[in-house]
């Protein structure tokens, strides 16, 4: 009996060291586990006799004020994981907010709009990642634990995952516009190349250099050399797109006279008012001709209102209120649009300035009973109507051409002064520096006794003296 008391004293002596050295009151398992076996039935009989009085002896000796420490601590932890909770919420409603107010500069769209929420979106990215290097070094400190500590980030890459898919994509999409960009400056460079390729190999490489600077210009500022190129642009698309109607209606098996007949049934006024009457086109037609006939309807269609800022669609005044920032916006516009695919631009966008002129202008062009004729129905009409943008290929050729004629109209209200328009009138004699005949006549000069029969394109005096001629038809005065 007096073995087993001193035992018991030699336990409560050593717990109580315990409790000093580690007052959590882990070391005191380690401590019985260094024991080893031979303190097994001391244990079990201390734990026999009075749990309440070893409980009283913890207290005693210090153990309630670790205990009391821990639970500060833990709360104080708590209290810091949910400030940085609300700060992390605050963060992602502020996210979503911005992101909704790209959303809306996209439709309609709006240049500053767009860089204003593209700025708060990356704002508010940044500050997700503040917050998350804040977490990570705490927990790296030891401030919290491990699985806490993977779920907080597994959370904060899901948040930020959509917006980095995002970047990626905009950097391919920037990466096609360069490629697409850099194919159409070839091709500016192969058009102006071709225009002055008759001059001999001095005037080539003089027209390369000319080149090398517009292709500048386009990014830097308008220039008269870029408004000729675009121009040569134009009569391109205007030739295809008659070269596709006249196809249509020779597959048809039309009377390509009598298809002129209806146009002009349609439109007496438009062809009045160019000068052309229906036996001259017929006659145009017969003599195989047709496409300079129809080339010159189609131009006086869409080069009606050129000389109004917004072809007379509405009554702006902008360019004569505000005309510095009425030339920057216009540049801004074609530097924007021009490497656009015009169907995609109004599928996104189809009730656009853009687009509102297209339909004005193949409404203008294209009466429903030509449509009918063509294709046996109205359905483009209709869509055109509804404020739609048809996905056939004879919409598709009018819009390439109806692009080109929007951009050199930028074009034309970017430049300082504005280029003045002209046209040559039916019967007025030919003059070599402002008209281009496109009749070819055997020899260099075009004789003396032609006039014009009827215009085919205007033409155009830019404010540095240069000169856009007239295209014509020409016939023999007598």
């Amino acid at each position: 009996m007096a073995a087993k008391v001193s035992n018991f004293s030699d336990l409560v002596q050593r717990v109580a060291a315990s409790c000093l050295l580690h007052p959590l009151g882990a070391g005191r398992n380690g401590e019985f586990a260094v024991n080893g076996a031979g303190d097994e039935d001391d244990f079990s009989e201390l734990e026999l006799d009075d749990p309440e009085e070893e409980v009283r002896e913890e207290e005693v000796n210090g153990g309630g004020g670790g205990i009391r420490v821990r639970e500060e601590g833990s709360r104080k932890e708590v209290m810091e994981m949910e400030m940085a909770m609300w700060e992390v919420f605050d963060a992602v409603s502020a996210m979503k907010k911005a992101y909704a107010g790209l959303q809306k500069a996209h439709s309609p769209w709006d240049p500053e709009k767009m860089r204003a929420a593209d700025v708060a979106v990356v704002g508010e990215l940044r500050k997700l990642g503040v917050l998350r290097e804040r977490f990570r070094r705490r927990c790296s400190s030891g401030g919290c634990r491990r699985g806490g500590g993977a779920v907080a980030g597994s959370t904060l890459r899901e948040v930020v995952a959509p917006y980095e898919a995002m970047v990626e994509e905009l950097k391919k999409e920037v990466k096609a516009k360069e490629v697409e960009v850099d194919s159409l400056k070839e091709k500016l460079s192969s058009v102006v190349n071709g225009s002055n390729g008759n001059n001999g190999k001095k005037g080539r490489s003089i027209s390369r250099r000319k080149v090398g600077c517009s292709q500048l210009q386009v990014v830097a500022a308008p220039a008269p050399d870029l408004f000729v190129a675009t121009m040569s642009q134009v009569k391109e698309a205007s030739k295809s797109f008659t070269s596709l109607l006249l196809s249509l209606m020779r597959a048809s098996h039309w009377d390509i006279a009598a298809a002129v007949r209806s146009i002009e049934a349609a439109t007496v006024t438009a062809i009045t008012a160019t000068s052309i009457s229906t036996s001259s086109l017929v006659t145009t037609m017969q003599n195989g001709n047709a496409k300079y006939a129809l080339q010159s309807y189609i131009s006086s269609k869409m080069f009606q209102g050129f000389d109004h800022e917004t072809f007379y669609m509405d009554g702006s005044l902008s360019s004569l209120l505000n005309p510095d920032q009425y030339r920057r916006d216009c540049f801004t516009q074609y530097r924007d649009m021009k490497a656009m695919d015009p169907a995609e631009l109004l599928g996104i966008l189809p009730t656009c300035q853009f687009g509102k002129f297209c339909s004005n202008k193949y409404l203008a062009i294209v009466h429903p009973k030509m449509e009918e004729s063509l294709f046996g129905d109205v359905d483009q009409q209709r869509q055109v109507l509804d404020g739609n943008h048809p996905r056939s290929e004879f919409y598709s050729q009018f819009l390439g051409m109806a692009k080109a004629v929007w951009l050199l109209h930028l074009l034309a209200f970017s430049l300082d002064p504005t280029p003045s328009q002209f046209e040559a009138t039916r019967g007025a004699e030919f003059h070599p520096h402002y008209m281009e005949s496109v009749v070819k006549f055997p020899g260099v000069r075009v004789p003396s006794n032609q006039v014009v029969r009827f215009p085919v394109s205007p033409g155009f005096k830019l404010g540095n003296g240069s000169i856009i001629k007239a295209r014509v038809y020409l016939v023999s005065r007598d």
